[in-house]
């Protein structure tokens, strides 16, 4: 097991209202060079059907999504061990230094996409001033969760912070 380097910039601008992190990029993330690359990952069509979008299919059709809909994208985890895809195996973790997007946006709320990104970002993350919610994995092995009700959760609970 050797130790990877992020391979993927934020994507944030000055009107970004929420922060999305996942916990580091799949092997098929890392081999396209943007998140969510996994064609069985359901967050793009999860977050198309969120803000009532066209289903990005391109890294630029993907980015203008985020921006123009005031979403930053990033990960927990600067660099780790971990064995192809799976966030089980991650050990000897760096973290990402968030104050970067969230020195540069208007982040009105974190959220983290699944478990591991959670207790990634509470064991590592001090970013006490904005609030931190848990959103169900979009990662197809999250099985328990439908797409359908994925959406309806998502849309709950980002939304929000989106209209304040």
């Amino acid at each position: 097991m050797s130790r990877i380097i992020h391979p993927i910039e934020p994507v944030y601008d000055s009107n970004s209202r929420i922060l999305i992190l996942g916990s580091f990029p799949s092997v098929k993330s890392r081999e396209e060079g943007f998140f969510y690359g996994h064609p069985q990952n359901r967050f793009w069509k999860v977050m198309a059907a969120v803000f009532e979008d066209s289903l990005p299919v391109s890294i630029p059709e993907k980015r203008d999504f985020l921006i123009r809909n005031g979403v930053a994208l990033w990960d927990v985890i600067a660099s780790c061990e971990i064995t192809g895809s799976s966030d089980a195996s991650i050990k000897n973790v760096k973290v990402n230094d968030l104050s970067r997007v969230l020195d540069n946006a208007d982040i009105k709320g974190i959220f983290v996409n699944g478990k591991t990104a959670e207790k990634m970002f509470k064991r590592y993350g001090r970013y006490r001033t904005v609030p931190c919610l848990l959103l169900p994995s979009t990662s197809p092995a999250n099985a328990a969760w439908s797409l359908e009700r994925l959406t309806e959760e998502w849309r709950r609970v980002i939304l929000p912070f989106i209209w304040e």
